[in-house]
């Protein structure tokens, strides 16, 4: 048995085992290798066999295997499926594994040049039968997450699956616990990172993720070949300023300055939606907390993984401060909060006893339903002028939603005189009710 298979994803699991049987196509995307067809070929099945579902009704296809090639006709495809349901008139789930690998045809029945059948044709067909639950997976150049809402627009309903959070990476730990977190921010959440052992086999795997697998996927599907080099050294700065407040006018001149390269900040607002639609990056923009409107430039990106991260830096720049922001941020995401940047602005006098406008920043304005807080990551507060600073816009918000202070510190969760709570990176992550304390 594999090492990975011990790695339990119970959200993942109760997220799918909530959409069964609802006449919708369940799509499970996310980036490559993180565990998407794990999660429905051995965990989802097993939880579908310990309620009574027999394997005959489980019809699994795993596109990518050569026995499986002529499947990859989306005729025949549709033929096979439909033959292996004839049999009752039970319920069949019908999992589909790297559905990207399903050709475009010429439509056989139709003179048009211009018709042309695909893996949507077969979905499509077969979701309008009632004795069928179909579940599909894909993540590579032509399965990303703007093809989901476009091809099956309500009739799809996305399941996005994320690297290990801390705590399915800590439960699955086999070394001394008191360095998995140095290990998860070193070398991230992809699954296959907890079944190697040194540091080499780990950061090779990682490189070879990154530069074998996302960035020939976003070159092919974009046919941006020309590009390899300004997309390559794009994610390295990305990547030197997790957590820096920044837009494509300020990375364009960047090019020009630094870089000596002239590219438009059009070019490259249009590679980070490349990043963050295959699933590498994602933003989050700043959010007037006083004025209560957001800003739409400039804003924050973070990588979906700290390893691939580390990895394209080849492991240089390991700012515990700022990874620990990248890691706080997937976390809320990971529990579906909408995140922003926060900003407080207020009046205050300068040298000369003039009024100016003073802005200060919250690290996260987390958002779900009716629940909102306001959080702040810092490494350390032990010494009390660090503390004060690190509150300082925490302290100017006076409503009375929970304001939080994250710290790398392992301590006792407590509040100060102002009701702010502060707490450990390892408790925040492990515990999702400790930031309810």
């Amino acid at each position: 048995m594999k090492e990975e298979l011990t790695i339990e994803r119970t959200n993942y699991l109760n997220k799918l085992i909530s959409k069964k049987e609802n006449g919708m196509i369940k799509v499970i995307t996310g980036i490559r290798r993180c565990g998407k067809s794990y999660l429905l070929f051995e965990i989802y099945r097993q939880y579908l066999n310990l309620t009574g579902v027999d394997s005959e009704h489980i019809i699994g296809i795993s596109l990518d295997e050569i026995q499986n090639a002529r499947l990859r006709n989306p005729i025949e495809l549709d033929s096979y499926i439909r033959e292996q349901i004839a049999k009752d008139g039970k319920m069949y789930y019908i999992f589909i594994d790297e559905l990207q690998k399903v050709a475009d045809i010429k439509n056989p029945y139709v003179e048009s040049e211009n018709a042309k059948l695909g893996f949507v044709d077969v979905l499509l067909g077969l979701m309008k039968l009632k004795n069928i639950d179909l579940y599909v997976t894909g993540s590579n150049s032509k399965m990303l997450s703007s093809d989901i809402l476009t091809e099956f627009k309500d009739r799809g309903d996305e399941i996005k699956v994320n690297p290990l959070s801390f705590s399915e990476f800590y439960n699955a730990y086999t070394g001394d616990k008191r360095y998995a977190w140095r290990d998860f921010y070193t070398y991230g959440g992809m699954p296959l990172v907890t079944t190697k052992k040194t540091h080499e086999e780990k950061s090779k795997y990682l490189e070879d993720l990154f530069f074998k697998t996302y960035i020939t996927d976003i070159l092919e599907r974009y046919k941006i070949a020309n590009d390899k080099s300004i997309i390559d050294e794009l994610l390295n700065i990305i990547a030197s300023a997790i957590g820096s407040l920044t837009n494509p006018t300020k990375l364009s001149n960047a090019f020009k300055s630094v870089r000596k390269v002239n590219v438009t900040a059009s070019t490259i607002a249009k590679y980070l939606d490349y990043f963050i639609d295959a699933f590498i990056l994602q933003k989050a923009y700043r959010y007037d907390i006083k004025g209560k409107k957001h800003i739409d430039t400039p804003l924050k990106y973070y990588f979906v993984d700290l390893g691939l991260r580390n990895a394209k830096l080849n492991f240089r720049q390991q700012e515990e401060n700022h990874i620990m922001e990248n890691i706080i941020y997937n976390e809320l995401r990971i529990r579906e909060f909408n995140v922003d940047v926060g900003i407080v602005e207020y009046n205050s006098k300068d040298e000369d006893g003039k009024s100016k406008r003073t802005q200060l920043e919250v690290d996260f304005v987390a958002n779900k339903g009716s629940r909102r807080y306001y959080i702040q990551s810092a490494l350390t507060i032990i010494e009390e002028e660090k503390r004060a600073k690190e509150i300082r816009s925490l302290s100017r918000i006076s409503d009375s939603f929970t304001k939080i202070v994250i710290v790398k510190d392992e301590i006792v969760p407590w509040h100060d005189e102002n009701g702010i709570l502060y707490i450990g990176i390892e408790q925040f992550l492990l515990d999702e009710n400790a930031i309810n304390l």
